[in-house]
Order: structure tokens, then C-alpha cells, then sequence
């Protein structure tokens, strides 16, 4: 007969998993046997901390619309692992968590150290993982692991996607599968499937009539635009009608930045371009964004207002529509399925070039495609050096990953994506570390792109070892280190009175040769694309330490100003 953890990763195959992501303890140590059963199947990638295994499966699945595993023992999954968990939560991205209760063959009510049971004298893997996931399942039985990995499957890729967690109790893991089995165990593939909602067409044409009329229509494209990776039908849709695309900060880059219908990122940290042009909007049409405050100025009563703009919002999840601002008229389907809809429908074609030309003159006003002039001191460069370096360098097959803090802010402004969706960000957490595992998950899963991570050293220094794991899968990545000694964003908050903010400089280029990987410094503002150029041809992971000034500052590209 077939061990649990046999029949546990026999599962994972049948259900189509083909990567997971660890720092293998106790319970997930015993299932290696059988992981290494099936390497042809599954890549299983060795991290240096459950921290970054998380974000490399939560990654994973974002870019490949199919749920990676993320296992480890049950205190670090839950603690140290949670960061990639709650970024898959928020932002709704496919990923399955394996963990167990670390209660050592049955001494979980005696208090053992690590346990996780519930038990009195130690912790609660249930407890610290259900807020945080779609679906959270207890096994306490060989036939229950196994058809927890079956459920964990089916609702971590169902709308709304999500993390979907299977905690095993220690004990059950080497046990074995009783044939026949009580309850009767079926194939996987019957559970999986599922007939997706489709929009009403009678709404869809009404909505089309709605937008053919509007003078300045504006869509508001979200996390739901990516995950569908309709950022292309977007733009064709937007340019051939002249309707102006702001998004949220999930949404960064869904269509070309560059392209005439683009107004760019919402919110304070965002672009003034994409404030003004919904706040001027008589009809707003929001595709898979939950309207968070977080990128609407925290519900700045003039950019969003009901019963004087015409409000419809689309969403695969009808909770989402309505959800924040009321709305005319909430749509329930899949965002691509909708926009194949008004496709088929004259959205006001005549009124194109009169519609971009108000655009292109607001983007003018607002400085869509500059940035400030800005200086640094001696042997340092600015943000927006690197923001530069990086526009000039940037390609059709680049794509960027993008991390936490005042470097974070200066690419949402200023970095315009020649092709759509070349960002990928964590837009659920913005949590500091994210950007430097994203990149190697990336690179992992999408070898023909041309990666490139940028992080602070503050984000870096927290996940750099990362380096170690693509040096190990030999993956060509560079983490581009916007290092300005410090925490910049909490540091400009502070003003004149800083504590705790300020880290001694790093040598990120040394770090990274001693991680195994190659190292690079820049200090001259002309030196940033030459190294982004040189460290792609390199090959292995790369870092470049670029010397920030610490007092560069993200407040000459904050949207502030009353609209």
C-alpha cells in the first residue's frame, strides 16, 4: 500500500502542479522520497528560507495561472512563510500550502516544542492560516490529506484564485492509504471542473451604448485584467476608441505605457495623468479592480463620485462589484470574456481622435512621459537616474519585478512599459523583500523573458539570499539594488527628524560573488544602462549595487495636489 505522502504528490501530479518552492522540516522532509519520484513532474526548488519559497510559489502561480506549492514545517510555513501567503490572498493569485502540525508521532498535547496541534502549550497551524487563505483543511487522516490536496486544487484555481492550504497532522504523513479506502477516494479530475460565469450580453450592450455616448470615458483596469492576461485586448479596444486606461497599482503596465490611450497608475504614489483623467471621467467602467482606497487617494471625494459619473464595474466575483463605491450597473464574468463582448459593439468610434487628443493634452499638462530634473552628490545617483536607466534599456521582452519603498515609487510614476503586462508587483502586500524572489520565480517559469528585479537595500538585504537559489537553478536574473543606505519612503516621511531609518552601506556587489553570483557597482548616473546591459549578457544572477544619494527623495513624484 502507497504512503500518504506518496499518494499526497501523486495528487499534486494529477492535478497538474508542476513546481514547488521549500525549506524542507520534519513532516515535509519524510515526503521528499516521493518528490524526487516524480522530479520529471515537479521542480522541486530548495530556498534558503520559507519566506522566500512562499513568494516564488505565489509568483508562480500569478504568471502561469496554475497553483505552485509552497511547503514547509508547520511553525516557519505559518510565520516566516507568510508573506508569500498573504500576498496570494489579497492579490488572488493560485498557490497550494503544505504544511504540518510538528506535534513528533502524538506528543502534541504534552506541549512538545514547534507543536501546532491547538493543543495547550503550543500554537495553531488552523488558526494561523485560515484568515489568510481561501480554503484551509486539517488532516488527520491519510484519506484526508489526499483529498485535501484534491479541494486545495479546485479552489486555488477557481475565481477568485487564491491560496488554498493542507496542513497534515506529523502523524499520518508516513502512514499508510488504506485500499480500499473509507471514505472511497476518487481522481481529481471530476472535483476540478467548472463551467465560468459569463457576462450578460443584454448588459453588455447597454454598457456599450453607455460608453459609445460618454465624452471622456475612463477604464479602470485591475489585478483581474492581468490574471485573465488580457492587457493586449485592452489596448486594442482602448486605442481603436480613444478610451483613456488608468490602473490600479496590481494593474501597473497592464497595456502599453506607452500607447496614446494610456493615462497611467491611480493613486498618490501613482501618476497625476491617471487622477485627472478619471476625476474629468463622465463614465467609468471598471474591469477587475476592487476599487481599493489605497490607489483612490483613500476615497478623495472628487476622483470617484457616484450619481454624477456613470459607474459600472465588471468582476468574476459578484462580492467585488459594489464593493467600495456604489456602482450603475455591476457586470458578473470573466473581464476577457467581457471585453470580447464590447468589442462587438460601436463604443463611440467617431468620437476616437477627439477623446485621445483631451488625453494626450493631459498628459502633456501633467508630465506623463518626464520626470524632474534632479540632482545627487558626488559619487551617488538619483532615483530618477535609475529610472532613466532603466526606460532606455527597456524592450519588448523585458519584464520587471518591483518591490517596496521610494524606488517602488519612483518606477509607478515615471517607468513606461513599451508592451503590455512587463510588471509584475505585489500589489496585495507592497510587502519589502517580494521584488528579489518574484524575479526568480519568474525567471523560473518564463525562461525566454529578460528579468529584472528592482529592490532597496533595505528590501533587498531581506530575501538577497535568493541569489543562492538562482545561482543554484542557473537562472540569468539581475536584481538592480536602488541602494541609498536606509529606509528612503519611511526616511522622506520623517523629514528633519529621522530615527531609525538610516543602515550602514552595503557592498551588495561582494555580497552577491560571495553568494555565487556576479557583482557590479554604479555611481554615475551614465553608468545605468551600460550595467543593466552588461549584466544581461553576463549570464547567472547578477547584482548591481547602484549608490543612491539618501537624500533623493520620493515627494517631487507624489500626487498630492487637489484635483
Amino acid at each position: 500500500m502507497a504512503k500518504t505522502y506518496e499518494r499526497v504528490v501523486e495528487t499534486l501530479v494529477e492535478g497538474g502542479v508542476t513546481h514547488a518552492f521549500t525549506l524542507p522540516g520534519l513532516g515535509i522532509t519524510w515526503s521528499l522520497p516521493a518528490f524526487k519520484e516524480h522530479e520529471k513532474d515537479i521542480n522541486v526548488v530548495l530556498t534558503r528560507s520559507e519566506w522566500i519559497a512562499s513568494i516564488m510559489a505565489q509568483v508562480t502561480g500569478r504568471l502561469t495561472r496554475r497553483p505552485a506549492v509552497a511547503m514547509g514545517q508547520g511553525p516557519w510555513m505559518t510565520s516566516i512563510g507568510a508573506i508569500g501567503i498573504l500576498e496570494a490572498h489579497f492579490a488572488g493569485s493560485p498557490m497550494i500550502v503544505l504544511t504540518e502540525t510538528s506535534d513528533y508521532d502524538g506528543y502534541g498535547q504534552m506541549g512538545v516544542y514547534q507543536t501546532m496541534t491547538g493543543d495547550y502549550g503550543g500554537a495553531d497551524v488552523m488558526a494561523s492560516l485560515k484568515p489568510i487563505t481561501k480554503y484551509c483543511t486539517y488532516a488527520t487522516a491519510p484519506t484526508e490529506a489526499v483529498y485535501g490536496v484534491q479541494m486545495a486544487i479546485k479552489h486555488a484555481s477557481l475565481p477568485r484564485m487564491g491560496p488554498a492550504a493542507v496542513a497534515m497532522k506529523s502523524t499520518i504523513i508516513r502512514e499508510e492509504v488504506p485500499e480500499p479506502s473509507r471514505p472511497v477516494l476518487y481522481p481529481g479530475e471530476g472535483y476540478y471542473r467548472h463551467t465560468p460565469a459569463r457576462p450578460d450580453s443584454q448588459a453588455i450592450a447597454h454598457l456599450a451604448t453607455r460608453i459609445a455616448d460618454a465624452e471622456r470615458p475612463v477604464i479602470i483596469a485591475g489585478n483581474g485584467v492581468v490574471m485573465t492576461d488580457s492587457g493586449r485586448k485592452l489596448q486594442q479596444l482602448a486605442e481603436a476608441t480613444g478610451c483613456a486606461v488608468v490602473t490600479s497599482y496590481n494593474g501597473k503596465g497592464v497595456i502599453a505605457e506607452t500607447s496614446p490611450a494610456a493615462a497611467g497608475m491611480l493613486g498618490t504614489w501613482g501618476h497625476a495623468c491617471a487622477n485627472r483623467a478619471l476625476a474629468n471621467a463622465d463614465v467609468v467602467v471598471v474591469l477587475g479592480a476592487s476599487l481599493g482606497p489605497d490607489y483612490l487617494r483613500f476615497r478623495d471625494p472628487k476622483l470617484i463620485r457616484p450619481g454624477e459619473q456613470f459607474i459600472a464595474q465588471i468582476d468574476v466575483d459578484p462580492r467585488n462589484a459594489g464593493w467600495v463605491y456604489p456602482v450603475d450597473m455591476a457586470i458578473t464574468g470573466d473581464v476577457s470574456d467581457a471585453l470580447d463582448g464590447l468589442a462587438q459593439h460601436d463604443l463611440g468610434t467617431a468620437k476616437r481622435d477627439k477623446r485621445l487628443a483631451t488625453l494626450s493634452k493631459l498628459r502633456e499638462k501633467t508630465g506623463f512621459n518626464s520626470l524632474p530634473d534632479t540632482k545627487s552628490a558626488q559619487g551617488s545617483i538619483h532615483h530618477a537616474d535609475l529610472i532613466k536607466g532603466m526606460q532606455s534599456f527597456m524592450g519588448k521582452n523585458d519584464l520587471v519585478t518591483l518591490d517596496a519603498g521610494a524606488n517602488r515609487i519612483w518606477a509607478t510614476h515615471g517607468l513606461r512599459n513599451p508592451e503590455p503586462q512587463q510588471f509584475v508587483v505585489a500589489g496585495g502586500t507592497g510587502a519589502m523583500g517580494w521584488g528579489p524572489p518574484a524575479a526568480t520565480a519568474a525567471k523560473l517559469v518564463l525562461p525566454d523573458r529578460r528579468v529584472t528585479s528592482l529592490a532597496g537595500d533595505g528590501g533587498f538585504m531581506m530575501t538577497m539570499q535568493v541569489v543562492t537559489t538562482a545561482v543554484q537553478q542557473n537562472l540569468d536574473v539581475v536584481y538592480l539594488v536602488d541602494n541609498n543606505a536606509g529606509l528612503g519612503m519611511v526616511r522622506d516621511n520623517l523629514g528633519a527628524n529621522r530615527i531609525a531609518v538610516d543602515f550602514a552601506d552595503c557592498d551588495f556587489a561582494k555580497i552577491s560573488e560571495g553568494l555565487g553570483g556576479h557583482g557590479m557597482t554604479v555611481t554615475h548616473p551614465g553608468e545605468v544602462r551600460d550595467a543593466l546591459e552588461e549584466a544581461h549578457k553576463l549570464g547567472g544572477p547578477v547584482v548591481i549595487d547602484a549608490k543612491v544619494d539618501p537624500e533623493a527623495s520620493y515627494v517631487e513624484v507624489s500626487d498630492n495636489e487637489p484635483l
